[in-house]
């Protein structure tokens, strides 16, 4: 036997070649390191898109509540349960650091589900109005409106897809030994739980 064979079947060769197969093992799997960092900040980019698209819907409402106010004043309990709600939903806000807190994101959802609703109430009234569904305002905001209500459908897909991709990397191997090691302060994100009517967004589109 060589003089070479010999040093690699010695206890300190057998731990050299296992360090080296461990070092070589981490380094391929080093790749992964940053990847509960990158899916953390795609679900809060997501989050963003969400937020985003309320915040349309939100700005949207005042000019819908003063068209159909101008129509049908008689409705006021409605109209008021709308601004209301509007108000709700507008100062319930969470930002991407409290997105690991069930408490916050289901406060956020409770008021935005009870926006839409006082929303869907409100379009429902003007099935008695034909005035109001012919007028050209109205029929802007309403197509405005349901475009919103889609935009909202697909951001919050993608939230949830991409909470569930951040999740599985922190639950997963070798995500999870990534976080032990080097991102201790990441924390499982809540997504949208679904309520009974969220599938099924405020039906705006009247026939004429």
């Amino acid at each position: 036997m060589s003089s070479a064979a010999q040093r690699r079947t010695t206890p300190l060769g057998i731990l050299t070649r296992l360090a080296a197969v461990c070092l070589a093992g981490l380094l391929l799997a080093g790749c992964g390191v940053n990847a509960i960092p990158t899916k953390e900040e795609a679900a809060k980019a997501a989050w963003a898109q969400v937020e985003n698209q309320y915040q349309r819907r939100s700005d949207l409402i005042p000019n819908l509540v003063e068209t159909v106010k101008a129509y049908a004043r008689q409705e006021k309990d409605v109209l008021t349960a709308v601004v209301e709600a509007r108000a709700k939903a507008t100062q319930t806000r969470i930002d991407a650091s409290q997105l690991s807190d069930p408490a916050a994101v289901q406060a956020f959802q409770a008021a935005q589900d009870q926006l839409s609703g006082t929303l869907s109430r409100l379009l429902a009234t003007v099935e008695a109005y034909p005035d109001l569904k012919s007028n050209q305002n109205f029929l802007a905001l309403q197509s405005q409106l349901e475009g919103t209500e889609n935009r909202i459908a697909v951001a919050r897909r993608d939230y949830i897809e991409a909470v569930r991709d951040y999740n599985t990397e922190l639950k997963t191997i070798p995500g999870s030994w990534w976080a032990a090691l080097f991102h201790p302060e990441a924390r499982p994100m809540e997504a949208f739980t679904a309520t009974p009517g969220s599938q099924t967004p405020p039906k705006v589109d009247f026939g004429q």
